[in-house]
């Protein structure tokens, strides 16, 4: 922004991962930047849970598809690897399927020889289902990169391109059919789509990019934990002349004949700003932040029956000891197939359950005091919109979920061992984190959801209101919420660009360039 011109002022609603970084991108662009975060600390649903010595991630803990992270630190002139020290996994994750244990890395022909002597006859398939998506994955990137704001986005080029390989029509389920005979090794390719809250038979065939994601990039471990990555965006965005508010959270979004004019905070201050990026989960921004009966495509009523992904039940365990268990862990249900069915369909919690155990700190001796291990179990389940009692059910079910873990070999008597513990639910994901009907993933990404019809990044109902997160384009997940951000700060740039136009244009010749 040149010099001589008053800097425009961003407000920024929460210091989740999409907040922080269009933060970062416009503070430095000499954008005046404030993020505002009801939370005491940034990362929002995936910031840092600390239990007396124990510290964990309290959200995401796949990191995938570091040069995403690399390439927005270094679009603001710095370097992720000096600011958070990174370590990649040799395995990326193991998966139990009963007594067997598949561990694929992204070394394929390592992977391809697993495959061969657990799942005869299939190692074929995962080289022509690494060979295809690797043409997949380029073909649909470019959409994942720009907006979708009409039908008329479309019909560009790289959508045409793309069309072939979208496999919108088809399942992520379908398209694994394809590749692989044996259901355990479909499961080890579909289980990703619980990424995006959603059932593999109802996950569009497009998202199978996810666990090519994982087997050609590799998964990677940030010393501290994934809010460690956060933290060091925080850290830059202050550098580079950002405030971060934290403990401060915003009540409304202020607007005036249809244009966001600034926020008022929960302390009863109004801040005064030429744009707002509202990085609040969307269906809580929606039905909380705006002036009631302002809007009109996101109304209560209409929120209600949009789509939403499934939840988590998380414990958060402080233990004694060494956990002999690899940094991520799942283990399926029995009959998965029902499993999902139970969470997405009858919404209801199944008595044969899936896991996913993490373990951090068999790499990162950082998150316990020596000799002891953080462990983070999640249990995916139906979202608020169950009739689930999660008030009156809690203790059982975390003795289900515990019951569940202890019949784990590695874990066998780990209650005993348990020195800090929490236990959390989809009703205090949306009483604590703000998070609409505890779903976890935020809005489904069904074919009615995606792209152009998912909520847009330059929001559609209120003037100078971008959305960042995985509430809009191009969807949830961390790789593509950094996206999101990347791409409503071009659309905001490129709104003052022309807006600066404008005003040129209506000041007399002989006063241009003249500092007033």
């Amino acid at each position: 922004m040149s010099q001589g011109k008053k800097r425009k002022t961003v407000a920024v609603v929460g210091a989740g991962p999409g907040g922080l970084a269009a933060a970062m991108l416009l503070a430095a662009k000499g954008y005046d930047v404030q993020v505002f975060e009801k939370q005491d600390r940034v990362g929002g649903r995936s910031g840092q849970l600390q239990l007396g010595e124990f510290r964990f991630d309290r959200g995401a803990t796949f990191l995938m598809m570091p040069q995403i992270l690399e390439q927005l630190f270094a679009d603001v002139g710095r370097s992720l690897q000096k600011e958070v020290e990174m370590k990649e996994l040799e395995t990326l994750y193991s998966l139990h399927f009963g007594d067997l244990a598949f561990t694929p890395s992204k070394d394929v022909e390592a992977t391809a020889s697993q495959i061969a002597r657990l799942f005869p006859g299939d190692e074929e398939g995962y080289r022509r289902y690494m060979a295809e998506e690797d043409i997949k994955f380029d073909r649909i990137m470019p959409l994942l990169r720009r907006p979708f704001q009409s039908l008329k986005d479309y019909l560009k080029r790289d959508v045409i391109r793309a069309l072939p390989y979208l496999h919108a029509t088809d399942t992520v389920y379908g398209r694994l059919s394809r590749y692989f005979k044996d259901e355990r090794l479909r499961t080890s390719f579909s289980f990703q789509a619980k990424y995006l809250g959603m059932s593999p038979w109802e996950c569009p065939g497009t998202f199978t990019i996810l666990s090519f994601i994982e087997h050609k990039f590799g998964l990677f471990h940030p010393i501290g934990g994934v809010n460690a990555v956060f933290t060091a965006m925080a850290k830059v965005t202050t550098e580079l002349g950002g405030v971060i508010h934290t403990s401060c959270g915003v009540k409304q979004v202020l607007t005036k004949n249809g244009t966001a004019v600034g926020v008022l905070l929960a302390n009863g201050e109004r801040i005064e700003a030429d744009h707002v990026i509202v990085n609040a989960d969307f269906g809580m921004a929606m039905t909380t932040l705006f002036e009631p009966g302002l809007l009109k495509k996101y109304t209560p009523e209409k929120l209600n029956n949009k789509k939403y992904s499934l939840s988590t039940a998380m414990l958060y365990m402080g233990v004694e000891g060494e956990i002999d268990l690899p940094h991520h862990s799942v283990y399926f249900a029995n009959d998965y197939r029902s499993n999902v069915d139970d969470m997405t369909t009858h919404k209801v919690l199944s008595d044969d359950a899936s896991l996913y155990v993490h373990n951090p700190s068999v790499i990162d001796p950082t998150l316990a005091p020596p000799g002891k291990s953080s462990l983070y179990a999640l249990m995916p389940v139906p979202n608020l919109s169950a009739s689930l009692d999660w008030e009156k059910d809690r203790e059982h079910i975390q003795d289900r979920m515990m019951k569940l873990l202890e019949g784990i070999p590695a874990l066998s008597g780990l209650s005993s061992r348990i020195e800090e513990s929490l236990f959390f639910t989809p009703l205090d994901w949306q009483n604590e984190q703000d998070v609409y009907k505890g779903a976890t993933f935020n809005l489904s990404h069904n074919l009615g959801q995606m792209m152009t019809l998912r909520p847009h990044n330059r929001f559609e109902e209120v003037e100078g209101v971008w959305l960042v997160g995985g509430g809009t384009h191009p969807g949830s997940g961390l790789p593509t919420i950094i996206e999101s951000a990347q791409i409503s700060v071009r659309l905001l740039e490129e709104e003052d660009a022309r807006g600066s136009k404008k005003q040129t244009s209506r000041i007399p010749q002989s006063k241009v360039g003249r500092t007033v």
